[in-house]
């Protein structure tokens, strides 16, 4: 039984930093408000981090201006391969009961390196299409994200050193929502939803490398 082999615990977030740095694909450290731990006897063998949405204009409009301290975007889910069937949608609906109420979770898929989102399909999240597409700032040979650049450069500075910096596409991604809450407070955010609802996306998806050896991998009970 899967309940039997794992367990799902909230832990500190410097605990999530070596998977995310090293084992997610992305590679970047991003907000972190909630952290969980998934573990196989103990051992740490999994880590989901919830944060802050980088986008401040998803966040007060997903629910037309409703809810917008409570919107959060899960933004990093990071585990080790070989897992049976069902054992990723374990963690994940763990953690949705762990969260306080009310809570608008945002997630996103990226199809540009072979995602479809087949975990918030098992959990029932709510697929609202593709993200907008837009354009996005690159310093050439870094992998800081645009809002960070932002804040950091101006917007001259980076036109002028184009040797430095970039515009580039930024992939499109599958949006999922979920609504945490009682009953009451999830009609009335699905009343105010934004953006229109469609079916779930199918496709083969491609695993990234996770093959990195955490070294957090350690008893934490």
């Amino acid at each position: 039984m899967i309940k039997e082999t794992y367990k799902v615990q909230s832990i500190k977030k410097e605990l999530c930093k070596e998977w995310l740095l090293y084992k997610h694909y992305a590679k970047r450290i991003p907000s972190i408000i909630y952290s969980f731990g998934l573990f196989e006897k103990n051992v740490l063998v999994g880590v989901l981090t919830i944060g802050n949405s980088p986008s401040k204009d998803l966040t007060h409009n997903v629910l037309n201006g409703l809810f917008v301290k409570n919107v959060f975007e899960l933004n990093r889910l990071c585990v080790n391969g070989g897992f049976k069937k069902n054992v990723l949608s374990y963690f994940v609906a763990s953690v949705l009961k762990k969260l306080p109420k009310p809570l608008v979770l945002v997630s996103y898929a990226d199809q540009s390196v072979g995602h479809n989102g087949y975990i918030y399909q098992a959990t029932n999240w709510i697929y609202t299409g593709l993200s907008y597409k837009t354009k996005e700032w690159r310093e050439i040979g870094t992998n800081k994200h645009s809002r960070n650049l932002c804040q950091q450069y101006s917007t001259k500075f980076m036109y002028d050193n184009p040797h430095r910096f970039e515009r580039v596409d930024r992939p499109q991604k599958h949006r999922y929502i979920f609504f945490i809450g009682n009953k009451k407070q999830r009609k009335k955010m699905f009343k105010n939803l934004k953006y229109k609802v469609f079916p779930y996306p199918k496709g083969q998806n491609t695993n990234y490398d996770a093959s990195y050896k955490t070294t957090t991998q350690t008893e934490l009970f």
